[in-house]
C-alpha cells in the first residue's frame, strides 16, 4: 500500500542517522527508527509558502526529505516513514485525525497519522505533528497509560465511537492533541486532504512561515515571524526573529538549510511582510 518497495532505504536510514543495527519488524525497531525520524527531519511547509505543489509520490517525498535534506509537513513525514516501515516489514495502516489544538472549534480532519501493528498490538506513530507531537510510538492497545518520552509525557483515551484522543501533560494538566476514528485511510485520501492544506485560503499552511521541531529539551515553532520555545514544565518563550537572522537560525535551531533559491525566496516573502 504505502509503495515501501519504491524506497531507497539506505539512503532514508542515512538520512535520520540510523544506529540501530539490524532492522526487525519488532517493537525496539519501531521505537528506534520513530525517534531517529522525528529527531532528524524538521517539520516545514515552506513549498505551500513559496505556492508549489507539494507532491506525494514516494520517490518525490524521498528526494525531498531524504536528498534534498529539506524537511516536510504530516503527509510527506508520515507517507516517508509508512514506506520505510513497510519496507521493514511492518504491519502500517493510515488514519484521519482532527486537530484539537484550537481549543473547542470543530475542525475538519487533516492531520494523517499512522497505526502501526506489532505482535498483534495497534501503535500510534505520527512524524508529522511538529513541536507538540510524540517522539516515539504510543500504544493504542492501553488507553489512560502514560507513555513517558524523555521529559514529555503523552497518553491516548477512548472516547464514544472508538474515537481515540492523543493527549499532552502540561502543566500538571492533559490537553487534547488531536482525535480520529478507527476509520483506515488509504495513500489516495492523504492526496485529497494534501489539496486542501496546499491551496485552501483558510488552511494554516497557506501564506505564512511554519517550521517546527519536537526537541528533547526544548520544543520549538516558527509561525509567522515568531519563535516559540515550548519548555517541559509548560513555559513557552517567544520573541520575534528579524529577517537578517532567520537563515542563520534555521539551520542553528532546525537543522534547515535551504538551497540559494529557496532561501532567497523565503527572504522575499519575509522581508515583504515588514
Amino acid at each position: 500500500m504505502w509503495n515501501g518497495d519504491q524506497l531507497d532505504l539506505d539512503a532514508y536510514l542515512a538520512r535520520i542517522g540510523w544506529e540501530g543495527g539490524e532492522l526487525r519488524a519488532d517493537l525496539a525497531t519501531l521505537k528506534e527508527v520513530h525517534r531517529a525520524h522525528t529527531g532528524a527531519i524538521t517539520f516545514e511547509s515552506l513549498d505551500v509558502l513559496f505556492g508549489r505543489s507539494v507532491a506525494l509520490d514516494v520517490k518525490a517525498v524521498e528526494d525531498k526529505l531524504v536528498h534534498e535534506r529539506r524537511g516536510g509537513y504530516c503527509y510527506e513525514q508520515n507517507l516517508l516513514l509508512a514506506a520505510a516501515l513497510e519496507r521493514i516489514g511492518f504491519e502500517v495502516s493510515g488514519r484521519g485525525a482532527r486537530n484539537r489544538t484550537r481549543g473547542d472549534t470543530l475542525l475538519a480532519v487533516t492531520h494523517a497519522v499512522l497505526v502501526v501493528t506489532v505482535e498483534g498490538e495497534p501503535w500510534l506513530c505520527d512524524a508529522g505533528f511538529g513541536w507538540q507531537g510524540p517522539r516515539e510510538p504510543v500504544s493504542l492497545a492501553r488507553p489512560g497509560v502514560e507513555a513517558h518520552q524523555g521529559e514529555w509525557v503523552f497518553r491516548v483515551r477512548e472516547e464514544a465511537g472508538g474515537v481515540l484522543v492523543l493527549c499532552a501533560l502540561r502543566e500538571g494538566a492533559w490537553r487534547d492533541l488531536y482525535a480520529f476514528s478507527p476509520q483506515p485511510y488509504h495513500p489516495v485520501d492523504y492526496v485529497v486532504l494534501n489539496h486542501y492544506s496546499s491551496s485552501h485560503p483558510r488552511s494554516s499552511f497557506v501564506g505564512q512561515v511554519i517550521v517546527q521541531y519536537p526537541g528533547d529539551r526544548a520544543r520549538l515553532a516558527l509561525v509567522g515571524r515568531v519563535l516559540s520555545r515550548l519548555l517541559p514544565d509548560g513555559r513557552v518563550e517567544r520573541r520575534e526573529v528579524e529577517a537578517d537572522g532567520l537563515l542563520a537560525l534555521l539551520d542553528r535551531e532546525f537543522g534547515l538549510r535551504l538551497p540559494d533559491r529557496d532561501a532567497a525566496e523565503l527572504l522575499r516573502i519575509y522581508r515583504a511582510g515588514d
